[in-house]
């Protein structure tokens, strides 16, 4: 048994490596069905991570460090001298999949760097690494629920958005991670979570694993969330990131920064819980941060018929930027960051511009 499987016996496992192969649980069958993909090359990994088979910032670094595994034995299968060179390019491809889960790049790096100096097969020595980082991130996850839920309240109302659980992630969740661990310990009044258009991902992941977790959820358009907090109220709204600069400005699902403009309108707290691998040195503020958009066809159809009028044109970014003037804590598995800034995060995680 591995270290992840023991760490996560009976739990969703979103990224597997089984029987030699990776193998991803299709996140675009569910709720439905639970259909798993054995994805043997890296050029397969690539294709999953750009059409969502797997998504979600740490799930796709994991799925991409297993990816460099597949990639590693087949050019040492074919040229065991020159296998090194060999999957540059291969690299290359598998970290431009898709280019604002910054996890993406970070995992691809250091397997890279794991790379050097291996003599002989390279399979045993990168799948450990790859393993390594997979039961980290979980381990993370676990940490993160901990922190963040200390910040809760008993009889809090929450707010998430998009999925920030175990199916993005190697298990257990970010800002899932946290609500689960505040139910854990009867700290929540309710959950609601937003549908996310246009994948939906709230009403479709989120849902169901709340659901599976004996956890009671709300879904609410999202248009609906700034009336929610109006009217019904709510404590804290809880989401994920795909990349946080290292002024803290924070990349995430289009939505959360309106949810950040709502929640500071309404009294409502904002956090967001990402493990320190999601953090870019690089990006000194959110206007560095490569924000990517999808096909139209993904806003003026639903379930393969359009909606919309024809002749319409649709603008589809799947993230926006919110501001760190916004969020009022930054939960890592170092710690929590109150009134994220330049400073505070160079505090807490090491990340500086």
């Amino acid at each position: 048994m591995t270290a992840v499987e023991d760490l996560e016996r009976g739990a969703i496992r979103p990224v597997q490596w089984r029987d030699g192969a990776l193998v991803l649980l299709d996140q675009r069958r569910l709720p439905a069905r639970e259909e798993y993909l054995r994805i043997d090359s890296v050029d397969d990994a690539v294709v999953a991570i750009r059409d969502m088979v797997v998504r979600g910032a740490p799930a796709i670094g994991i799925a991409a460090a297993y990816a460099v595994v597949l990639a590693a034995r087949a050019a040492y299968r074919q040229s065991p001298g020159q296998w090194l060179t060999a999957i540059d390019e291969p690299l290359k491809r598998l970290a431009a999949a898709r280019p604002t889960a910054v996890n993406l790049g970070w995992a691809v790096a250091r397997m890279q760097s794991r790379c050097i100096g291996i003599d002989g097969d390279p399979e045993p020595v990168l799948l450990a690494e790859a393993q390594a980082l997979h039961a980290a991130d979980i381990v993370a996850n676990r940490r993160m629920g901990e922190i963040g839920a200390a910040c809760i309240k008993p009889g809090s109302t929450v707010l998430t958005h998009c999925n920030a659980g175990a199916l993005a992630t190697g298990g257990y969740g970010t800002a899932l991670g946290v609500i689960r661990t505040a139910h854990t310990h009867g700290l929540l009044k309710a959950v609601y979570a937003g549908e996310t258009r246009p994948w939906l991902q709230g009403a479709r992941l989120t849902a169901w694993e709340l659901l599976r977790d004996g956890i009671a959820v709300t879904l609410l358009a999202d248009g609906a969330a700034a009336y929610l907090m109006a009217t019904i109220g709510v404590d804290w709204v809880i989401v994920g990131a795909d990349r946080i600069a290292a002024n803290g400005d924070v990349a995430n699902k289009i939505g959360t920064y309106s949810l950040a403009l709502a929640a500071r309108a309404h009294g409502a707290r904002f956090m967001v819980v990402a493990p320190t691998s999601t953090f870019d040195p690089a990006a000194r503020s959110g206007s560095d941060v490569p924000v990517e958009c999808r096909s139209p066809d993904e806003v003026l159809q639903s379930g393969g018929y359009r909606v919309a009028a024809t002749g319409a044109d649709a603008w589809n970014p799947v993230f926006d930027v919110t501001p760190a003037a916004l969020i009022d804590v930054i939960v890592t598995e170092h710690g929590a960051i109150e009134r994220p800034c330049t400073e505070t995060i160079a505090a807490v995680s090491g990340v500086t511009s």
